[in-house]
């Protein structure tokens, strides 16, 4: 059964499972969410239900998203998202975190923390060369790029310098440890994108457990 919900990242503690063993946990403030949108094949081209998380200030957004959500009588929304899920949906329905319990799978989709500019060592791994007599100031210098005169050019894709992190990631397969729904949180075994207060994307696991 397809789930989704839009959350924020909280941070990481631990928790300990039946046997005493303790678990790395992220938790993640997960909803409310409202249905702003419901998308059909026959209209739209695909089904898909559209959520809006995190109230905010009128002015912070858009005419048209403004428009958009007034149309439909709900609340200023900061993040709008669409979801592929199972179930009867209407426009104004809450999505919780009690969607979800213990044991499923999830797929959790973030923007990774960002480290501004970097160099291959730290960007790619890379190492250094040799630091004896007569190595130069180059020791973490990616070195030669390799394609001489023939083809006399850079292929793309070449493992270079460049701004590090600020991207969007998936970790997959994530096992849910604990749901707490009286305080909205979803507690997930190991570490997922992005710094604390991050927005996170949280589904159904396309992968099987």
């Amino acid at each position: 059964m397809k789930k989704g919900i839009i959350g924020t990242k909280a941070g990481m503690t631990q928790l300990f499972d039946e046997g005493g063993r303790v678990v790395p946990v992220t938790v993640i403030r997960a909803g409310p969410c409202r249905v702003c949108q419901v998308k059909t094949q026959e209209k739209d081209g695909y089904p898909v239900y559209q959520l809006g998380y995190g109230e905010t200030k009128e002015h912070r957004l858009s005419k048209g998203e403004k428009g958009h959500l007034a149309k439909s009588e709900l609340p200023m929304l900061e993040n709008l998202h669409e979801f592929s899920l199972d179930g009867d949906y209407s426009v104004g329905d809450t999505i919780e975190a009690k969607v979800f319990q213990p044991g499923e799978r999830v797929d959790i989709t973030g923007t990774s923390k960002g480290k501004g500019f970097a160099g291959v060592i730290k960007r790619h791994g890379f190492s250094r060369t040799a630091t004896s007599h007569g190595g130069g100031p180059v020791h973490r210098h990616q070195g030669s790029m390799g394609a001489s005169s023939d083809p006399s050019r850079v292929f793309p894709g070449k493992k270079l310098p460049g701004q590090t992190g600020n991207e969007q990631v998936t970790v997959m397969n994530l096992e849910i440890i604990k749901v707490d729904e009286n305080l909205g949180i979803i507690a997930v075994r190991g570490a997922v994108p992005g710094p604390r207060h991050g927005l996170l994307y949280v589904r159904t696991s396309v992968k099987k457990a």
